[in-house]
């Protein structure tokens, strides 16, 4: 993708401001703004982003560029959900987080979440009739939602008129970016 297709598109990261897996934040940030993307990274409240790595070690901090509630999700072309146990625990508990999915979902703009980012998406209610993936512990959660979960290092639906990106682990995080790539080459702006 050149720098001319996906430089005018803006993506949008959520996570708490506690346990958002380090790779699963930092690499798709980077990975996005190297190709000229704008990426703003909200957070709970504007404290640094404590990241860890395998859910227990001390990552790198990250500074958010704003909070969830000041976000704008229609502002946004993608909405990216990384995981992190703690960090998509907590994050399925705010209500500006579900509202921010159910922008997504309700205008047809892509999702791409990853490991246990799906929770936000179990809890919102919208993976009814999706086929995705996800840290394999979420396959009851995402059943029992109504979503059709697989071991597959990345899953793309486009089922219910928007695209959904899943993938299980940092391990599949190439995969992960190749699909959010093309899901941005096709956003429209």
């Amino acid at each position: 993708m050149g720098d001319d297709e996906v430089s005018v598109r803006k993506v949008l990261a959520i996570v708490t401001n506690y346990g958002v897996e380090q790779d699963e934040l930092k690499v798709p940030v980077e990975h996005l703004r190297g190709w000229g993307a704008v990426v703003d990274v909200a957070a709970v409240s504007s404290d640094d982003i404590e990241t860890l790595v395998g859910d227990k070690d001390p990552g790198e901090k990250v500074k958010p560029d704003l909070t969830l509630s000041e976000a704008d999700p229609e502002a946004y072309d993608l909405l990216l959900i990384p995981g992190g146990t703690l960090n998509a625990d907590t994050l399925r508990g705010q209500d500006s987080v579900l509202e921010i999915v159910r922008s997504f979902t309700g205008s047809g703009r892509p999702i791409a979440s990853i490991c246990h980012g799906p929770w936000a998406l179990v809890e919102a209610d919208v993976v009814k009739g999706k086929k995705l993936t996800s840290y394999s512990s979420l396959r009851t959660d995402v059943t029992n939602a109504g979503g059709h979960w697989v071991d597959e290092p990345v899953v793309t639906d486009g089922t219910g008129g928007w695209k959904l990106i899943t993938s299980r682990n940092p391990g599949d995080l190439d995969d992960f970016l190749r699909e959010t790539d093309a899901a941005l080459e096709r956003a429209t702006v």
